[in-house]
């Protein structure tokens, strides 16, 4: 049986739930009796949140739904909205207690768990260096951040020495999303702006502006995963290609800035993309024609989708011995994942 490592699993520590507890702004948790617990992570949103026990638990319960679900290896993120909306002295103090809580995980569990660090970019100084602590202290593998920083995202260039330390230390970043910051996305609430598709349309977007603001051209290396079967980039192959291909674009900054390659290029070569939180066939499908298995990883979203279902759903699709060890084990270890 080919192992199988998924590097979309989420946590929560004790740290991040109180600071959110007792936020004053946004994003904050609140007590609620029908719900347990609100999380209103922006103004005018808010959505039930049940399941902060499941997030914290990093021991025999977690443990019992990996062996249900025939997951060896679950590579550990902070859930949304991770620690980057915080103001930055605060958001670096919770990171770092986060990544020592999550570390302490890992040596309880050597065999089942590996990390991805918590930063807090808007200090980027700090975030390199709290990156650097995690690779190589606690032996991270990654760097899990978020489609926004509250009022920014990770295309501009004040982020990119926390790209380029990535890129230095060999370890991809996992662009995850959260609720969206485009304030049109939050018209109808959570019915738009959350999971059904603010989620993935803003975590596109900013994988579209990273692309077109140079960041694979100055980091090449640098591997970017995102959920969800790439939040459906793997259709727009063809047409994020089409204005080069046709000639509009001019070298001229102020109207398409120079790219080294097409941009399908990058998509291909820059971007892996997760199977986490999407059971159609049609999307699986799409991204192995598209991408290729070598370019596809596990990811079950767990909690806030179930492993089971996850692989159970994986399963059943159609790919060859070769792509299944792929999927499941082979371009997560090419990354740095494998145990």
């Amino acid at each position: 049986m080919t192992k199988r490592i998924d590097i979309e699993n989420h946590f929560a520590s004790e740290v991040w739930a109180d600071a959110l507890r007792k936020n004053a702004g946004y994003p904050r948790l609140t007590d609620d009796p029908q719900f347990t617990y609100r999380m209103e992570p922006v103004p005018g949103s808010w959505l039930p949140y049940k399941l902060l026990d499941r997030l914290l638990d990093l021991d025999e319960g977690r443990i019992a739904l990996l062996d249900d679900a025939g997951i060896d290896v679950a590579v550990l993120s902070l859930a949304a909205p991770g620690t980057e909306p915080f103001e930055p002295s605060l958001g670096t103090k919770i990171a770092r207690q986060t990544n020592d809580a999550l570390a302490a995980a890992i040596d309880r569990h050597p065999d089942r768990y590996l990390g991805y660090a918590t930063l807090a970019p808007k200090d980027a100084d700090g975030a390199c260096k709290e990156l650097e602590r995690c690779v190589k202290e606690l032996g991270f593998r990654g760097w899990n951040t978020h489609s926004n920083f509250g009022d920014s995202f990770l295309d501009e260039k004040r982020y990119w020495p926390v790209l380029a330390k990535a890129e230095e230390l060999g370890v991809p970043v996992y662009l995850h999303p959260t609720w969206p910051i485009i304030k049109e996305f939050g018209t109808y609430g959570s019915a738009l702006s959350g999971p059904t598709f603010g989620f993935g349309a803003e975590t596109a977007l900013v994988a579209m502006r990273m692309l077109t603001a140079g960041v694979f051209d100055a980091f090449p290396k640098l591997q970017v995963v995102l959920g969800h079967y790439a939040e459906g980039l793997p259709f727009m192959l063809d047409r994020v290609d089409r204005p080069y291909l046709q000639g509009h674009v001019r070298p001229d900054p102020a109207v398409y800035p120079t790219l080294k390659r097409l941009p399908s290029a990058y998509l291909r070569e820059n971007l892996l993309a997760s199977t986490s939180g999407n059971y159609s066939p049609q999307a699986f499908e799409c991204t192995r024609a598209a991408l290729g298995a070598g370019r596809m990883v596990i990811g079950s979203d767990y909690p806030f989708e179930d492993m089971a279902v996850c692989t159970k759903f994986l399963d059943a699709q159609a790919m060859s011995d070769t792509e299944r060890q792929q999927l499941y084990t082979g371009t997560a270890t090419a990354i740095g994942m494998g145990l």
